[in-house]
């Protein structure tokens, strides 16, 4: 195992040993010292700049701001915040926004204790907008991965090919009974630790990549030039279309495959997802996998994913290529219509063998999604009409956030964004519904110790992209509306994930003092066979879950507080697992982040 995570363990398990005997957390630590937990990569200098301090004292505390020299130049006193319920531990609270001046290896010292070291700096995040999305194209299925572009150690032969040992995706057939027909399914990325291939996670992975390239052209500060051609290390790059867009279409062009032919029962629906018949053991590399591979059937909730995102891929394409923007709009006018076909064929919970069950019984969000997606690209009021008709067009959507089984939200923040033929009427409620939401998750922010946009019994598997996803409402507000509030508000809630968090963990690796880097995969499985890799800068783990589904999770930290319920091995998936819906998360706030360190 390694030393982090018996850190981790070891934390853990004196917080759970307190918890069960009443006591707050930090009075069981072996030194009285306060923990400063800070962003550790750092601030931007016109930015919000907090820091939580885990502490047994209830008085408040003296802070000093020192840079790398140990020179102070900036103090104050600290807030106490009383016992944060996501942590159980006492904690304290210090701001020092006023400070503005760049510069690297500052500390914060607080009761003479110093933090780790962070920058503060306009270009913090440049690189993360690249590392963010560079994950992509190592996680592609059915092409080499080329170590000119990423380094040997991340190269690898095409995997699901049918070379051998592959069996390919080439050439797939269908579980038993289900279809009569194979198809190509090629391409598309593979989802996280296993090397299956799921729509409905492919669907929100892929929009949120076109939305990125999409707030290019509809926020004030965001910077375009940062997203074009030949500024990420794809093969496709110097070909005139921007490199976002090209790493997008591998997906957007699986998707495409996953829909039944015409004149097949359920033609112009999507399968639910292509895997292996059995789960494959850590580690095994794509090419190696021997499993034959299977499509599970259709299902309502991927063929809507397949019409939302085709139709907002044919308006981003139209540009660069016509063609595939024509391509892809009649698959998604295909789609919706089989949708509308046939409502209520839902993916089963139980089909999870091989891979992720990805179940979902209630798709009238995915139907509001699909919908807008079709009437921005088109125009055609018929769309519109289903729009207004939803259920979830007079819900105020947009405040559950959203993830890749609640996609109403998607709908909603690019009818408040994206310029269309939406009747003025309507677009003022769907900007006002973005900033509604916004404030809720601010008050949420604000009322955490931690300064993260999610409440103490809001943690899940995957946790860490539902305060990104919700981050990112409060960042749309403020291309919105200009208000600085929404814009500071967005990158405090980053904090949490780069290390003020009560484990001083930055969950995204190669990030931070103390990063993650042993995630649950079975391509970059270091921890498991040390010739191979682990996950490439800019990939962001699960994080901290009390559900606990994994055995080495549930084994290790038994009573854990919610935000200590994370461990850094690559046994436990339900806490630690890498997946591209969590990583476009990241790769959406990092562009924001990184726009924002260049304007004031």
């Amino acid at each position: 195992m390694s030393t982090s995570a018996l850190r981790r363990i070891a934390i853990v398990t004196a917080a759970a040993a307190v918890t069960i005997a009443g006591l707050s957390a930090v009075t069981a630590a072996a030194a009285p010292a306060p923990k400063v937990e800070v962003n550790q990569i750092g601030y931007l200098p016109h930015g919000p700049k907090n820091a939580t301090i885990v502490t047994a004292a209830t008085a408040a505390l003296p802070w000093q701001l020192r840079d790398r020299h140990g020179r102070v130049v900036a103090s104050g006193s600290s807030t106490p915040r009383g016992t944060d319920a996501a942590s159980n531990e006492n904690v304290q609270t210090v701001d020092f926004s006023r400070f503005q001046r760049s510069g690297k290896g500052y500390t914060l010292v607080v009761d003479g204790q110093p933090s780790d070291p962070f920058a503060i700096s306009s270009s913090l995040y440049d690189q993360l907008r690249s590392d963010s999305l560079q994950f992509f194209y190592i996680q592609r299925s059915g092409i080499p991965i080329d170590a000119k572009l990423v380094g040997a150690k991340y190269a690898r032969p095409a995997g699901h090919l049918g070379m051998a040992p592959n069996q390919g995706d080439t050439d797939v057939p269908c579980q038993p009974g289900v279809c009569g027909y194979r198809l190509d399914v090629r391409g598309g990325w593979y989802d996280a630790g296993d090397q299956g291939k799921y729509v409905v996670n492919g669907g929100i992975a892929a929009y949120q990549l076109l939305s990125e390239f999409e707030r290019t052209k509809t926020a004030r500060t965001a910077d375009r030039r940062a997203l074009g051609d030949s500024t990420l290390r794809v093969p496709e790059r110097h070909n005139g279309v921007p490199d976002i867009l090209d790493e997008a279409r591998w997906e957007v062009a699986f998707l495409l495959r996953m829909q039944v032919p015409a004149g097949e029962p359920y033609a112009g629906m999507a399968h639910h997802k292509i895997h292996d018949a059995q789960w494959t053991g850590l580690p095994t590399q794509p090419q190696d996998d021997a499993q034959p591979r299977q499509l599970h059937p259709v299902s309502t909730a991927a063929t809507l994913n397949l019409a939302a995102v085709a139709a907002q891929s044919a308006r981003l394409f139209r540009p660069y290529d016509r063609s595939f923007a024509r391509k892809s709009l009649t698959a998604a006018e295909t789609a919706y219509a089989a949708a509308k076909a046939n409502p209520a064929i839902y993916a089963s919970g139980a089909d999870g063998t091989g891979g992720g069950a990805y179940g979902d019984n209630d798709v009238t969000d995915e139907f509001y999604w699909a919908a807008a997606e079709l009437f921005i690209t088109t125009g055609d009021r018929t769309y519109l009409d289903d729009v207004i008709a939803s259920p979830h067009h007079s819900d105020d959507v947009v405040s559950g956030g959203f993830y890749w089984g609640g996609t109403a939200a998607l709908g909603r923040l690019d009818l408040a964004t994206v310029p269309s033929r939406l009747p003025a009427s309507e677009r003022r409620l769907a900007k006002q519904s973005v900033i509604t939401a916004a404030d809720g998750f601010l008050a949420t922010l604000d009322a955490q110790a931690y300064g993260l946009p999610l409440p103490a019994d809001g943690y899940v598997w995957g946790s860490n992209s539902s305060v990104i996803n919700n981050d990112v409402v409060i960042a749309t507000a403020f291309d919105l509306t200009g208000k600085a509030k929404y814009r500071d508000g967005a990158i405090q809630g980053m904090d949490y994930i780069f290390g003020r968090n009560a484990l001083g963990q930055s969950y995204v690796t190669g990030w931070g003092t103390q990063s993650s880097h042993n995630e649950h995969t079975r391509i970059y499985s270091h921890e498991l066979d040390p010739t191979l890799p682990n996950p490439p800068p800019g990939s962001i783990a699960g994080g901290a879950n009390p559900g606990l589904q994994d055995p080495f999770a549930a084994e290790h930290l038994a009573g854990c507080a919610p935000q200590l319920c994370y461990i850094d091995d690559i046994e436990s998936y339900s806490t630690n697992e890498v997946a591209i819906n969590w990583n476009s998360s990241l790769a959406w706030m990092s562009a924001f982040l990184a726009d924002q360190g260049h304007v004031r």
